[in-house]
């Protein structure tokens, strides 16, 4: 069973920068897929980023330029990088996984709140 843990949320002023983390442990041979979606109440989840095996990355419009999506592979570790933050960024935020031969995982989710 593979399990996913993020870190990294929290509260921060209009301008601000934060780094979300999520780290993957348990059985896994490759990784297809990794990306960041977000939540906000009453809304269904909005896909963020995502960055694919080869290393190629996407980005929803709203984001482009200021956030960034990485990864480390060897330690099976998504980042999002998210640089001039607004208060419309404020949501839960959710890593996904999709790993080959195991299924499609998702992180417990982090919020983060961007606020004066």
């Amino acid at each position: 069973q593979v399990q996913l843990v993020e870190s990294g949320g929290g509260l921060v002023q209009p301008g601000g920068s934060l780094r979300l983390s999520c780290a993957a442990s348990g059985r896994i041979l490759g990784i297809k897929q990794m990306a960041w979606y977000r939540q906000t109440p009453g809304k269904g989840r909005e896909l963020v980023a995502l960055i694919i095996g080869g290393g190629g990355t996407n980005y929803a419009d709203s984001v482009k330029g200021r956030f960034t999506i990485s990864r480390d592979g060897a330690a099976n570790t998504v980042f999002l990088q998210m640089n001039s933050l607004k208060p419309e960024d404020t949501a839960v935020y959710y890593c996904y996984f999709d790993i080959p031969g195991s299924g499609y995982y998702w992180g417990q989710g982090t919020q983060v709140r961007v606020s004066s």
